[in-house]
């Protein structure tokens, strides 16, 4: 069965997209830790991070590295911090999450709850800083 990054990719449900190439996509966390948190999802499904080839691997990092500069462009925050959990949908992701504090990457806090409206605000915000 598809995963839900998957049906995202293939454009069967929606999804407030940031960045996309031939391998990679970008999307808001439509439960996010902070406004503008991203995930970065290779477009082959594989669940575990380390069970992707080294060339894929470095190449979505490479990707998740032009996304990162893009929200630093564009979000106020002191950094960008990056996460690889992997127990929430078995399809490989890394959660971008602009940082004003380490709480802001804590990820047993509330997650915030946005309107649709807001993050589409906020994905076009992010797509500026390519």
């Amino acid at each position: 069965m598809a995963s839900i990054f998957t049906k995202i990719i293939n454009r069967e449900i929606p999804a407030h997209i940031v960045a996309e190439d031939e391998n990679s996509i970008a999307f808001l966390d439509i439960m996010p830790l902070v406004k503008g948190h991203v995930l970065v999802v290779p477009k082959k499904e594989v669940d575990y991070i380390f069970d992707m080839e080294p060339e894929a691997l470095a190449e979505l990092n490479l990707f998740a590295q032009k996304v990162a500069k893009a929200m630093d462009k564009t979000i106020k925050c002191t950094r960008i911090g990056v996460a690889v959990i992997g127990l929430e949908v078995p399809h490989v992701h890394i959660h971008l999450v602009p940082l004003r504090t380490m709480d802001d990457i804590n990820f047993t806090r509330a997650k915030l709850k946005l309107s649709q409206e807001e993050l589409a605000e906020v994905a076009e915000t992010i797509r500026r800083g390519f």
